[in-house]
């Protein structure tokens, strides 16, 4: 009898340990998942930025009416739909400028730049950094781009506020924890 209640107890301690390791794995994939859409949505909201504001597209159709009239309009070419789907094609790359750091409040991981893009020394000292983070966000970063690629384009398609808690957690539920993470600025 003593035995059986000895092998329970080892069972139920394996149950438990692999549970904890289960959810642990799960809470590691949900963090990289939300911090591959922040940074993706910090990478978009910067390539914008560099567009030149005046330099406008024309959009719509070019095939004249019965009335004389076309329906073209202008739009800024930074948020026109060509532009957002180039920037798309290349915001994934940009993961490798990126390090893996515990937030020591929520203790989850959370994904930083790594690399300045204005050549300004950074405080790296509590940034993991290594292949096996990039390629992770890298391969979250593209599948992300690739399930939500009409949301993106509709969030940047128009100057939004809080891109990142719309996107990564009301419309895409990546984030389930967004609203502790800090808003930075550009």
């Amino acid at each position: 009898m003593k035995m059986w209640h000895s092998l329970q107890s080892l069972a139920l301690c394996v149950l438990l340990a692999l549970l904890v390791n289960h959810c642990q794995g799960t809470r590691q994939g949900q963090d990289l998942k939300c911090g591959a859409c922040r940074a993706m949505v910090d990478e978009m909201e910067w390539a914008i930025s560099q567009v030149d504001p005046n330099k406008m597209i024309q959009t719509g159709s070019f095939r004249i009416k019965p009335d004389g009239s076309q329906s073209i309009r202008e739009v800024p070419l930074a948020r026109s739909e060509g532009n957002l789907l180039e920037l798309m094609e290349e915001v994934c790359e940009r993961m490798k400028d990126y390090g893996e750091r515990l937030d020591p409040t929520t203790n989850r991981e959370t994904y930083e730049r790594v690399a300045s893009r204005n050549g300004k020394p950074m405080d790296l000292s509590e940034a993991k950094l290594d292949s096996r983070v990039t390629s992770s966000l890298k391969f979250a970063c593209e599948t992300i781009v690739e399930q939500y690629e009409d949301e993106i384009i509709e969030f940047f398609a128009h100057e939004t506020d809080n891109v990142k808690d719309k996107l990564c957690s009301k419309r895409t539920d990546l984030c389930d924890h967004a609203l502790q993470i800090p808003h930075d600025e550009l």
